[in-house]
C-alpha cells in the first residue's frame, strides 16, 4: 500500500540533504524490505526538475507534493541524454509500466533515502492518489502518534552462525575433572534376598568400630642439610642477535645531535623546595628596630650582621646635626653617649649589648679572626677597639631564628616599656687611638687586613705567620694600624715603668691596653692632587682582598673557630711589632680603588717610594682617575662572585668597573630622580645589586633583565637610606637590613627570584662583563683613529693654505692678459645673446673692438 499523502505541516522547512549521484550501472532500488514494491527512490537534479516541470517549492510545494509525468516525455529524455539521464536506473520499470503516465512523488523527509520516488503500479498510484476513508476518530488519534514511533517487526529465523560463544560456555560450565571413587558391599550369599534394616550406631560402642590415625613427625622431614659440594662456571650465554646498517646509521646520527648523557629532567625546571612564592619580587617587611630610650634624634650610620649568630645585627648611630650645629652644642654631646646596639629578632624593643665609645662612630667592622673584637671609627678621627668576649654568652644564649616574643607580638609598644626590667649592658671601650696622631676628619670606611698577609711602613707585603688579622686600613687620609704592641726603640727602666702604670676598671678587658692613647698609624698614604700640595678627600676604599672577607663562612666552620677562640684568644697574648724574619709576597696586588667627596674614582698603590732628590717615602701616583660621580661617593664595594668587579655609588648615578681595564667603567647609569646613598651586591645572585636613594626608594638593578635602568623600584621609607646590608639566614631564606636617616632599622625578607640564581647565571654574567670591555677597546680604538683622522686634516688643512711669494713681471703681465681674454669672450657671448652682433661675422670680436 503507497504512503498516504502527507497534511500540510506548520513546523519549518528543513534544509535538503545532499542528492547522491546516479551511477550508470546502478539498479533500481526496491522498497520490497520496507513493504512498498512498487516504490523506486530517484535522485532528480536542477536540471532534470527544470525540464519537468517539477522544481521543488515551484512546481512541487507540500500541498501537492507529487506531479503526473508522460511515459512518452521518459523515453525522449533517455533518447536525448542516454545514461545521463535520471531516469535511466528506471528505465526497465518505464518500459514495463502499463499506463501512459507515472506519478512522481517528492521525498522531502528522505523517507526511502533519496528526493523523489516513482510509483511503478497503477494500483500504487491510484492509493496515494486517492486513499481510503479513516474515519474522523483514527485520524484525530494518529495525529497525537509521533511520527517516529518503533513498529514491532517480528524476528526472522536464520541459521545459527557460530561466533565462538559456545567455547566460553563450555569453559564456564563445572566438570568432573577428578576420577570417581567406587565403593562395593557385599554379605553372604545365603542373606542375598533377604529385608535390609538400616540403623545409626556409635562407634566407641562397638569394639574395633573405626580405625584412628593420628597425626605423627615423619621423620623423613626432620633432616637439614647442612653443607653441600656444588660446581658452579660462568659461561657466556649463545643469543643470535642481527642488526641492520639503518639502524646503526641512526644512533651515530642521534650522538652527534644531541649529548645522550645529560639528564633532561634536571634541566626542565629549577628546584621547588624554596621559601616564599616564585611570582613574587617585592621584598617583604620582617622587623624593624627602634632606640626608643634614645633621648636625643639620632641616625644610622653603619649596619653589621654578626658573622657567627644568626639574628643578631649591630648598628652605630649618630646625633642628626651639621656641623656648625654639632661645634654650636658641643658641650650637651659629651653627655650623652655614642653607642654601637646590638639587636636581636627575639627582642625587638631592647638592645642586647651597648658599645660605648668617645664619639659618634661612622664606620666599623668585626674581627674576621674573632667576631669578639671590633673596630670603629669616630667622627673625630679616633679609632676605637672593643673586646667583648666576656659577654659572648648574653648575646649566643639569645634565640635567633626570627621566633618573635609573645609580649612584642600580643601588646603594644607603650605597655612593654614599664614591664621591662632589663638593665641596659653597656660596655667601655678597651682601646683607643691618640688624636695627635689620628685623623683629622671623620674616619668613612674601615677594613680589616686577611690573615694571610700584613705590611710593614714602606708597603711592602709579608707573609702572616700569626693567622690572625692584625691590621687595619681606614679611610680618611688612608693609614694602616697594627694592633700588636711596638718595640721599644731604647730600653724604659722599670721605676719609669711603674710610673707609667694606669689604674684600669675592672669592667674594661685588658685586651688592647697597650693601644690606649698611644697607638699610632704604621703608615700613611696621601692623595696628592697632581702638582699642587692639596689631597684628596677620600670617603670610601676598596682592597684585592675584600671579597674573600665578604664571602659567607659555612655556620659549622664559624661555631668552630669561635669555641676555639673561646678557649685560647689569641689577641690576649699579642707579640710586640712585626717578626724580623718574614717572607716577602711578591706576586701581590697592593693597588686599591680610592672613593672622594669629589665624586672621583682612583686606583692607586699603597706602596711607598723614596724620592730621588729628597730620600723621604713618597706615595705612587695614582694608576688612574675618573670623575664619574657628581657627588660624594657613598659605596665602593667588590663583587662576591668576581674578584675584579667593582661597584661604585655615588651622586645621581652607579657605575661598575674591571680593575684591569682603566679606561672607564663597563656600566655608567644615567641620571636618578634622587641621590644615591648606599648600595651593596646581592650574596647569592651575581647580576643583582641595591641601592638605597635619598627619598627611602631602593633600587634593585639585575642585569639579566635590564642593564639600563633598575629592574624595579620599591619605596622602604619617608626619609634618606644610609646603610644596606644582605645576609644569608638559611639556603631558603635570605634577608636585608636598610637603615633610614631617622634611626629605624628596616630587616626585610629577600624573595625567591632575587635570591636565588637563574641557571648559569655567573656565566652569563661573565660573557655580560667580556663585552662591555671589548666595547671599551673598540671605543678607544676609535678615538685614537679620529685623533689621527683629525691631525691629517689639519696638516692638509695647512697644506691648502696660498704662501705668499714675490711673483716675476712677466708673470704677472701673462695674468692680466689671461684675464683680459676671459673678459672679452664673457663680452661677446653676452652681446650674442642680445642679438647686437651676427655669429656670422668674421674675425674676432677683439679685432672689432
Amino acid at each position: 500500500m503507497a504512503p498516504k499523502q502527507k497534511k500540510k505541516s506548520s513546523r519549518r522547512k528543513k534544509s535538503p540533504k545532499p542528492i547522491l549521484a546516479a551511477s550508470e550501472d546502478m539498479e533500481p532500488v526496491n522498497m520490497e524490505s520496507m513493504g512498498h514494491p512498487e516504490i523506486y527512490p530517484l535522485v532528480l537534479t536542477t536540471k532534470t526538475q527544470e525540464i519537468f516541470n517539477c522544481r521543488i517549492d515551484e512546481d512541487i510545494t507540500d500541498e501537492q507534493p507529487y506531479k503526473l509525468i508522460n511515459k512518452e516525455d521518459i523515453f525522449e529524455d533517455l533518447r536525448n541524454r542516454a545514461a545521463v539521464s535520471d531516469f535511466h536506473p528506471v528505465k526497465k520499470i518505464v518500459q514495463e509500466y502499463p499506463g501512459n503516465e507515472l506519478l512522481l512523488v517528492y521525498d522531502k523527509d528522505f523517507k526511502y533515502g533519496l528526493n523523489f520516488y516513482l510509483i511503478g503500479t497503477e494500483e500504487g498510484k491510484e492509493n496515494y492518489l486517492n486513499p481510503p476513508e479513516v474515519s474522523e476518530e483514527q485520524e484525530e488519534y494518529k495525529e497525537y502518534i509521533p511520527e517516529d514511533v518503533y513498529i514491532y517487526k517480528p524476528p526472522v529465523s536464520k541459521p545459527w552462525v557460530s561466533l565462538g560463544s559456545e567455547k566460553e560456555i563450555e569453559e564456564a560450565s563445572v566438570t568432573e575433572s577428578t576420577k570417581q571413587i567406587t565403593y562395593m558391599i557385599s554379605r553372604k550369599r545365603s542373606e542375598f534376598g533377604a529385608p535390609i534394616k538400616f540403623s545409626d550406631q556409635n562407634a566407641s560402642s562397638v569394639k574395633d568400630a573405626y580405625i584412628e590415625c593420628t597425626a605423627y613427625p615423619d621423620k623423613n622431614f626432620t633432616l637439614k642439610q647442612l653443607e653441600k659440594d656444588v660446581g658452579m662456571q660462568v659461561i657466556p650465554q649463545i643469543k643470535d642477535i642481527s642488526t641492520q646498517t639503518k639502524c646503526v646509521e641512526i644512533a651515530l646520527q642521534q650522538n652527534e645531535i644531541t649529548n645522550t648523557f645529560i639528564d633532561d629532567w634536571k634541566h626542565l625546571a629549577e628546584e621547588e623546595g624554596t621559601f616564599g612564592d616564585k611570582t613574587d619580587t617585592h621584598l617583604k617587611e620582617y622587623q624593624s628596630f627602634t632606640d626608643l630610650h634614645s633621648p636625643t634624634e639620632k641616625m644610622i650610620t653603619c649596619v653589621s650582621w654578626h658573622p657567627t649568630i644568626y639574628g643578631l645585627i649591630a648598628v652605630s648611630v649618630a646625633v642628626r646635626l651639621s656641623f656648625e650645629d654639632r661645634v654650636h652644642f658641643s658641650g650637651k654631646l659629651l653627655l650623652q653617649p655614642s653607642l654601637i646596639l646590638f639587636w636581636s629578632f627575639s627582642d625587638p624593643i631592647h638592645p642586647q649589648l651597648m658599645l660605648e665609645s668617645p664619639d659618634d662612630i661612622f664606620c666599623f667592622k668585626f674581627c674576621p679572626s674573632d667576631p669578639n673584637i671590633i673596630a670603629g671609627g669616630c667622627i673625630n678621627g679616633q679609632i676605637v677597639m672593643w673586646d667583648i668576649t666576656t659577654h659572648a654568652d648574653r648575646i649566643e644564649n639569645v634565640k635567633a631564628g626570627g621566633s618573635r616574643s609573645k609580649k612584642a607580638t600580643l601588646k603594644p609598644m607603650f605597655l612593654l616599656e614599664p614591664e621591662s626590667n632589663k638593665e641596659a649592658m653597656y660596655i667601655r671601650h678597651c682601646a683607643v687611638s691618640s688624636i695627635e696622631n689620628g685623623h683629622k676628619k671623620v674616619i668613612t670606611d674601615i677594613h680589616w687586613l686577611s690573615d694571610t698577609f700584613e705590611i710593614n711602613r714602606m708597603g711592602s707585603v709579608f707573609e702572616n705567620r700569626s693567622g690572625i688579622c692584625c691590621q687595619l686600613v681606614t679611610c680618611s687620609h688612608n693609614m694602616f694600624w697594627d694592633i700588636r704592641p711596638q718595640k721599644p726603640l731604647t730600653p724604659q727602666t722599670t721605676e719609669k715603668k711603674k710610673e707609667e702604670n694606669i689604674e684600669i676598671p675592672f669592667d674594661v678587658p685588658s685586651t688592647f691596653l697597650h693601644l690606649d692613647l698611644s697607638w699610632k698609624p704604621l703608615t700613611k698614604v696621601r692623595l696628592s692632587k697632581g702638582e699642587t700640595s692639596l689631597d684628596h678627600c677620600p670617603t670610601k676604599i676598596s682592597l684585592k682582598e675584600d671579597h674573600l672577607l665578604c664571602k659567607t663562612q659555612d655556620k659549622v666552620l664559624a661555631q668552630s673557630k669561635t669555641a676555639k677562640a673561646e678557649e685560647m684568644n689569641p689577641y690576649h697574648n699579642l707579640e710586640s711589632g712585626m717578626p724580623n724574619l718574614l717572607k716577602p709576597i711578591d706576586d701581590f696586588c697592593t693597588k686599591f680603588f680610592v672613593g672622594t667627596e669629589e665624586g672621583e674614582v682612583i686606583y692607586t698603590d699603597w706602596k711607598m717610594e723614596k724620592d730621588p732628590e729628597t730620600g723621604r717615602l713618597m706615595p705612587k701616583k695614582p694608576v688612574s682617575l675618573h670623575t664619574i660621580h657628581d657627588g660624594i661617593v657613598h659605596t665602593i664595594q667588590r663583587s662576591p662572585f668576581y674578584d675584579d668587579i667593582i661597584l661604585t655609588v655615588g651622586g645621581w648615578n652607579v657605575a661598575i668597573w674591571k680593575e684591569s681595564v682603566m679606561t672607564g667603567p663597563l656600566l655608567q647609569s644615567c641620571c636618578a630622580p634622587k641621590r644615591y646613598t648606599s648600595g651593596h651586591w646581592s650574596l647569592t645572585r651575581p647580576g643583582v645589586f641595591y641601592i638605597g636613594r635619598e627619598d627611602g626608594y631602593i633600587d634593585i638593578w639585575d642585569l639579566l633583565e635590564k642593564t639600563h635602568e633598575p629592574a624595579q623600584s620599591q619605596n622602604i621609607c619617608i626619609t634618606m637610606i644610609t646603610c644596606i646590608k644582605p645576609w644569608i639566614f638559611s639556603s631558603k631564606q635570605q634577608f636585608i637590613a636598610i637603615a633610614d636617616y631617622y634611626g629605624t632599622l628596616h630587616i626585610l625578607e629577600i624573595p625567591w627570584t632575587l635570591s636565588r640564581p637563574s641557571t648559569n647565571e655567573m656565566t652569563s654574567i661573565n660573557h655580560y662583563f667580556e663585552r662591555e670591555v671589548k666595547h671599551l677597546e673598540y671605543v678607544e680604538q676609535r678615538k685614537k683613529i679620529r685623533e689621527q683622522e683629525k691631525k691629517e686634516m689639519e696638516q692638509e688643512m695647512a697644506k691648502k693654505k696660498v704662501k705668499i711669494y714675490q711673483k716675476s713681471k712677466e708673470q704677472m703681465e701673462a695674468e692680466l692678459k689671461m684675464d683680459y681674454e676671459s673678459y672679452l669672450e664673457l663680452e661677446k657671448t653676452v652681446l650674442i645673446n642680445l642679438g647686437l652682433i651676427k655669429v656670422t661675422e668674421k674675425g674676432s670680436y677683439s679685432d672689432v673692438m
